[in-house]
């Protein structure tokens, strides 16, 4: 009885100096997470586009070095226009779909190890390392695009190997856990959310705004640019506030340790690789089952709409095909989308959430409701993106798409609700930092999303040029947010 009443003390001090270690500076730690989010999405943004155009190069020349080698000029290029043929782009859904695949795969498998190496060296350490392939991988652009006679255009494919040491799924997991702990108000965390999802917009109005004047400059600036953008974003992880890896222990914790802390495991374990990652592994499966059924439909509508939202990617491959646009253009028209989804997530949702906590509170029920209206929007979006036939048809069709953009506000508000969250006397021994654990069981499943998403869609890509139905992977997306929102409406609020 004694023990329990001490291990109730000591739980409580625990979480006492956790609550005072990230309210101390949440301005400057929001701050700084903003600022990572740009630096590494814009790098990613300045990533893609310009990638689309070096692959389709290489295969456009080589394709008609041999079927026509008059359309070759004297210095190895030959016009974008005659690129968009149907053999050519087959060829670069191919590569970049093998590409996307092999990135994730990295990423998802290495999840549950670096987070067990984020509880022995905190999480700023991750960050860092996640840094690493995403300079190899805008590096290894540069080197196969200057070596192009020395290098085979399948060597790009290296590219995104190194994402063993970390990906989206890592660093989004990261920060979203990062942010929710620096606040216990649901509006204020969700404003939160909202200016993540905001800069990730940004990015996606700017990167390919970016990506296009200077890749018609020259092709390879923007890795170069995205190079430097990520050296940045070095010092700036060291701003971050991590409150669990800055919490000094009191002095009865450091004579009696807290035996169910995984971050105590993670030290007692270095010996031993597998032990730590298979009870991290059983720590995320209890967590998840100590929780309501309303959090294996929430895990299951981030699944599908991971899935669905993968149709995001060939949006470029997209454009440039059907409707036989430069990639440098196509990236000005997504960066039109964009602007949409900037107004709605840095105005639009934060008034929203501002006026409802004014008059009311903001509760979950709205988030409900709002998130079932983002469906909706997704699936008539992506239905007329799919019918689009002219590019004037096309522009307001992404605008709509675009307004579903809000959905990961609502969604994520969701994940600290008491219909969501499992009660007091459910709540796993062993789990330390549940937040952190449930953030990463969530960015686990829509990488996994997304890890069949990728494949999935190059085929249906390739699959729709055959056939000449450019749409299918869109007329695919739209189901699955049919599926997602059908999912979605069996979650019931207590």
């Amino acid at each position: 009885m004694d023990n329990d009443r001490s291990d109730a003390v000591h739980g409580d001090s625990h979480e006492l100096r956790i609550e005072t270690q990230r309210r101390r500076h949440p301005k400057l730690s929001i701050a700084a997470l903003l600022a990572l989010l740009l630096l590494v999405n814009l790098a990613t943004s300045l990533y893609q586009l310009p990638l689309n155009r070096l692959v389709e190069r290489r295969i456009c020349r080589e394709y008609y070095s041999t079927h026509d080698p008059s359309v070759i000029d004297n210095n190895g290029n030959v016009e974008e226009e005659l690129c968009k043929i149907d053999v050519i782009q087959q060829g670069l859904a191919w590569i970049i779909g093998v590409m996307e695949t092999l990135w994730i795969v990295g990423d998802f498998i290495m999840t549950i190890p670096l987070g067990f190496i984020a509880e022995q060296h905190g999480r700023r350490s991750i960050l860092w390392l996640n840094l690493v392939p995403r300079l190899f991988m805008l590096a290894w652009a540069i080197v196969v695009g200057y070596f192009e006679q020395s290098l085979p255009l399948k060597a790009i494919i290296a590219g995104p190997t190194l994402s063993i040491l970390g990906g989206d799924c890592v660093f989004n997991s990261i920060v979203y856990a990062l942010a929710a702990s620096l606040t216990d108000d649901n509006v204020i965390r969700a404003t939160y959310f909202s200016w993540a999802n905001a800069v990730s917009y940004v990015v996606t109005f700017v990167g390919p705004a970016l990506a296009g004047a200077t890749m018609t400059l020259n092709l390879l600036l923007p890795f170069w640019i995205g190079l430097c953008l990520l050296l940045l974003a070095i010092p700036i992880v060291a701003v971050l506030a991590d409150p669990v890896q800055n919490l000094p222990l009191s002095e009865d914790e450091q004579q009696q340790p807290l035996i169910s802390s995984p971050t105590l495991k993670a030290q007692n374990s270095r010996n031993s690789l597998l032990t730590p990652i298979v009870e991290r592994a059983r720590t995320l499966r209890a967590i998840v089952r100590s929780h309501p059924r309303n959090l294996i439909l929430l895990l299951a509508s981030f699944f599908l709409t991971s899935l669905a939202s993968s149709d995001t990617k060939l949006l470029a491959q997209y454009i440039s095909k059907r409707y036989h646009w430069p990639f440098a253009s196509a990236g000005y028209l997504l960066s039109g989308k964009a602007i949409v989804n900037f107004t709605l997530l840095t105005i639009v949702i934060p008034g929203i959430l501002r006026s409802r906590s004014q008059s009311q509170s903001f509760s979950d029920r709205d988030n409900v409701r709002y998130a079932r209206a983002c469906l909706v929007v997704s699936v008539l979006g992506a239905m007329a993106i799919a019918i689009a036939a002219t590019v004037w048809l096309l522009f307001p069709s992404l605008l709509l798409y675009s307004l579903g953009a809000a959905l990961p506000v609502f969604t994520l508000g969701l994940l600290k609700s008491p219909s969501v969250s499992p009660r007091d006397e459910n709540q796993p021994a062993s789990s330390a930092d549940p937040e952190s654990h449930i953030f990463s069981i969530v960015m686990m499943v829509k990488t996994l999303g997304s890890l069949v998403g990728a494949p999935l869609m190059a085929v249906l890509w390739v699959r729709g040029i055959v056939t000449g139905t450019l749409g299918v992977p869109y007329f695919v997306s739209a189901a699955l947010y049919l599926a997602a929102f059908i999912v979605f409406a069996g979650i019931k609020i207590r």
